[in-house]
């Protein structure tokens, strides 16, 4: 006879799991971004600025999928590390434009060790943490689409 599945069992629940993973995920970064001076969130804006040099605060707002007022204390941090400088968009005098300093250019070179260290402490295969992130990407997308259809 087969066991019936609780739908309401905590180890059933998407929510649980996407949330002690990504707990969890981020711990394993924390000791590998220390030594850089970063926190996980202040790791992800830098990698936004590594990849476009130069963002208005509403491009990488969106790009990292964070509200503006989430955003600005992280890129403040940065900035008061030498990291970054806030200064008026030139394409938008209204906007505000994040752009790299010299030391957060050199900062890329530590940080391209990051991921290979993160994935020797997972102790996972690369191609199942692609595929992990393909899936991923795919429950984040139908998650804003669902959000949009409720709006």
């Amino acid at each position: 006879m087969t066991q019936k599945i609780n739908p309401l069992a905590l180890e059933e629940q998407v929510c649980f799991a996407v949330a002690v993973a990504a707990r969890s995920v981020v711990a394993v970064y924390r000791p590998v971004l220390e030594p850089m001076g970063l926190t996980h969130p202040q790791y992800l804006v830098m990698l936004a600025l590594w990849e476009h040099d130069q963002l208005a605060v509403k491009d990488l707002s969106s790009l990292l999928k964070l509200d503006p007022g989430t955003l600005s204390p992280l890129v403040k941090r940065l900035q008061a590390q030498g990291l970054v400088t806030r200064d008026r968009d030139p394409r938008d005098e209204r906007a505000l434009a994040i752009t790299l300093t010299p030391a957060g250019r050199a900062l890329r070179e530590q940080a391209e060790k990051v991921p290979g260290a993160i994935v020797a402490k997972l102790g996972m295969d690369l191609e199942r943490l692609q595929g992990l992130r393909r899936d991923l990407a795919e429950v984040i997308a139908a998650a804003e689409q669902a959000l949009e259809g409720a709006v």
